[in-house]
């Protein structure tokens, strides 16, 4: 954070802090006796949060449009969802294995019979190594993983990207991976401090896509990943955004809806209600 934007901050009386939590730890977020005010999750926690909390978490916005990839060893070869009929392919658990189930679906392939769905790397990490050493041939992995892979095998190649593959049969833009949460008992007690952090978290999010450079410099620094150049090339490929208010709401309740027809669970059970979405006046 710049000096500027912390004296922005100052202006309310906001004292922050800031971290990066590994895990499951944004549960804290919206729990009694939580630690977290604000936290950047998963879309899909963030509708379990609402849900398990009797609305007292809320989404403010969108950070993170679609990360996913289809990324083949170049001993097949993916041009469509067509060409993955009766293949293996291994994905990540939870966010990644729900958006590609979908898409499967939308795309005619029963998973199953037609495809298979293969979670034996859960994360991906792991399946980034398995990739990358040739274990695995057919992967669907989210940047900056598929950047990390490439780096150590040449021969890899991004045979779909599922943000456009999802664009082909659902709204263009709905596909939502990432945003941010706050305590509504937070935002409702302290809305002028929660505006200045979403005026600055944007001036954040412009910066880091117009100097990919200088972010992935500062994100090394920050010890949030290990090599800069790494970082830089990754995040013009990361679909990094700032969307809130009624473009945040549309888009976010298609993802969701789309969700709870392959995996009801993965959201807490229900498509959130609209006092799921905090709107700032």
């Amino acid at each position: 954070m710049t000096n500027a934007e912390k004296l922005t901050l100052a202006k309310h009386a906001c004292h922050i802090r800031m971290g990066v939590i590994e895990g499951t730890h944004s549960a804290k977020c919206g729990h009694p006796g939580g630690s977290l005010d604000i936290a950047a999750v998963a879309s899909n926690v963030a509708a379990n949060l609402y849900n398990k909390t009797d609305g007292a978490v809320q989404v403010l916005a969108l950070n993170t449009r679609g990360v996913l990839y289809v990324v083949t060893d170049g001993t097949e070869n993916i041009t469509s969802f067509a060409d993955l009929r009766g293949k293996n392919v291994c994905v990540p658990v939870q966010n990644p294995t729900f958006i590609f189930q979908y898409l499967c679906e939308k795309n005619g392939l029963t998973v199953g019979t037609d495809i298979t769905i293969d979670n034996t790397y859960a994360q991906p990490a792991e399946l980034n190594t398995a990739l990358a050493s040739g274990e695995v041939h057919i992967a669907v992995l989210p940047e900056p993983m598929v950047t990390i892979a490439r780096a150590a095998n040449p021969d890899l190649t991004v045979a779909l990207d599922l943000t456009a593959e999802w664009d082909k049969v659902a709204p263009a833009g709905s596909l939502v991976q990432g945003c941010v949460v706050v305590r509504k008992a937070f935002a409702d007690e302290h809305p002028n401090e929660v505006k200045a952090f979403l005026t600055e978290y944007q001036a954040s999010i412009e910066y880091l896509t117009a100097e990919p450079d200088q972010a992935g410099r500062m994100i090394e620094e920050a010890g949030i990943f290990a090599k800069a150049a790494v970082a830089a090339k990754a995040i013009p490929n990361c679909n990094v955004c700032f969307v809130s208010g009624a473009d945040m709401q549309a888009a976010l309740t298609e993802f969701l809806t789309a969700l709870s027809t392959v995996a009801p669970q993965s959201i807490g059970g229900e498509v959130p209600a609209e006092s799921f979405y905090c709107i700032l006046k």
